[in-house]
């Protein structure tokens, strides 16, 4: 059996293990099964020196590889290309990109360094399995070391409109690394049909069907794999969860008013002050509610080297604190805006006593609240999903009060009939939103990607590059 290769930019601590039920659990799993390395950033710098050598951890079948960078490595690679231009620019964020040739070089200058360190690794039969926009080339750089193992690549963010691919100066550099792969996996059909849009449209390439494309003389999958939670494991987390001090507290401070939650980093794709413009009009427009719902905002500061970011924490601040300003009693704060983070336990319990999740992202690959919001609900007096039409989630959460993120009186009206809607259809939605996220979870994403990255599965389905 094949060993696997894990690559990302940043790898879980090996001293404390993955974070409960996430994206790391599941590769942890995978590599613990096959056998194998992590490799990744260790998340320290080396300051204006060289990083050192690989820095080796044994943890049962998994070896960890872990690389420092330098600070010019992550001025270059991580906070310029990747985050000021990649992240914007896939998230439809033209008017905040901030393309700079010594950044992209940058970029493509890490991935040769990872690629390299990579190399002495890889075992003939291994596979290797490459996660997301920070680490594009990085297939193109193993190839030219000679690599002829399969690689697969997995695009956590969206894959933006030719339109909006095609303004980054060096999008055809990006689609050529995009090809060495020999599997695409993307979030949804969505994101798969944008990028072979954007193959035919340059005139590089094709879709044979059947989920095989060509481009630059090379055949290659692309495919959606729509990542999912552990359903079952924060099902039970939030059941316990609700007995936990802390949400027991929360919920006391609250003296019975209905809770709305949203729970996003700080960043502009996740619509923040659209959401609070959102509820503002609710209040308006239902003063029947005033004093008898809170929203509780859970926005944990990210990214804060990048550009802008600092500007939008106090954007937020300022749109909360008007909305409470303007519209609080001696009794009664409209919004609870939380600028930190809230552990992992603490939320699920919170998603279950809440009446509405409201997860209206500008624009996201997946967003793994609306699932984890759905999978924390009480079957017998479950509370509705508000969620955006933009976040790839709604391609399969459609029962969902879908909203668009954009229009603040679509928000507050979409909040007035989640808060109304009657327990019978609410356990109708909940119904049809966890059955669709019980048999898309994390396991079933894994399983389905790595299966598909076998060289059995080539042989047996590739067609004849005519």
């Amino acid at each position: 059996m094949s060993r696997l290769i894990v690559v990302s930019n940043r790898v879980p601590d090996p001293a404390k293990g993955p974070p409960a039920g996430g994206l790391a659990v599941a590769l942890n799993s995978a590599l613990e099964k096959m056998g194998g390395v992590w490799m990744g950033w260790t998340g320290k710098s080396s300051g204006v020196k060289e990083p050192g050598p690989l820095q080796f951890v044994e943890r049962g079948n998994i070896t960890f590889a872990l690389t420092d960078l330098s600070r010019r490595d992550l001025a270059e690679y991580y906070t310029g290309f990747a985050n000021s231009v990649l992240w914007p620019l896939c998230h439809y964020r033209l008017d905040l990109t901030e393309y700079a040739r010594k950044d992209m070089a940058g970029y493509f200058r890490v991935n040769r360094l990872f690629a390299e360190r990579l190399r002495p690794l890889i075992q003939p039969d291994d596979i290797i399995w490459i996660h997301d926009y920070h680490l594009i080339p990085m297939a193109s750089e193993l190839r030219r070391l000679g690599v002829g193992n399969r690689i697969g690549f997995f695009m956590h963010i969206p894959w933006p409109s030719p339109d909006v691919f095609f303004t980054l100066p060096v999008h055809e550099a990006i689609i050529d690394n995009l090809t060495a792969y020999d599997l695409l996996g993307f979030q949804t059909e969505h994101d798969v049909e944008n990028f072979a849009l954007a193959l035919k449209r340059d005139g590089i390439g094709r879709d044979m069907g059947d989920g095989w494309m060509a481009a630059y003389g090379r055949r290659f999958q692309a495919k959606a794999f729509p990542i999912g939670i552990d359903v079952a494991e924060f099902a039970s987390t939030a059941r316990e969860a609700v007995r936990s001090k802390a949400v027991k507290r929360t919920a006391v401070s609250f003296a019975g008013r209905d809770l709305i939650i949203g729970v996003d980093r700080l960043d502009y794709s996740k619509g923040l002050t659209h959401r609070i413009d959102g509820f503002e009009r609710f209040l308006i427009a239902n003063p029947a509610w005033r004093g008898r719902t809170t929203l509780l905002q859970v926005t944990p500061k990210s990214r804060s080297e990048v550009q802008g970011y600092s500007d939008m924490q106090r954007q937020v601040a300022e749109h909360a604190g008007r909305v409470n300003g303007a519209m609080g009693t001696l009794d009664w704060t409209p919004i609870r805006y939380i600028n930190q983070s809230v552990g992992r336990n603490t939320l699920a319990g919170l998603y279950r006593i809440a009446r509405v999740g409201l997860v209206t992202p500008l624009r996201d690959g997946m967003n793994l609240v609306a699932k984890e919001f759905v999978a924390a609900q009480n079957p017998a007096d479950p509370g509705v999903l508000v969620l955006s039409r933009f976040a790839g989630a709604a391609r399969e959460l459609d029962a969902a009060v879908l909203v668009n993120p954009y229009d603040v009186e679509a928000i507050g009206n979409a909040i007035a009939r989640a808060l109304s809607m009657p327990l019978e259809a609410r356990v109708e939605r909940y119904t049809a939103m966890m059955a669709r996220i019980e048999q898309n979870d994390i396991s079933k994403w894994s399983a389905d990607f790595l299966g598909m990255l076998q060289p059995e599965q080539q042989r047996t389905t590739e067609p004849a590059l005519a």
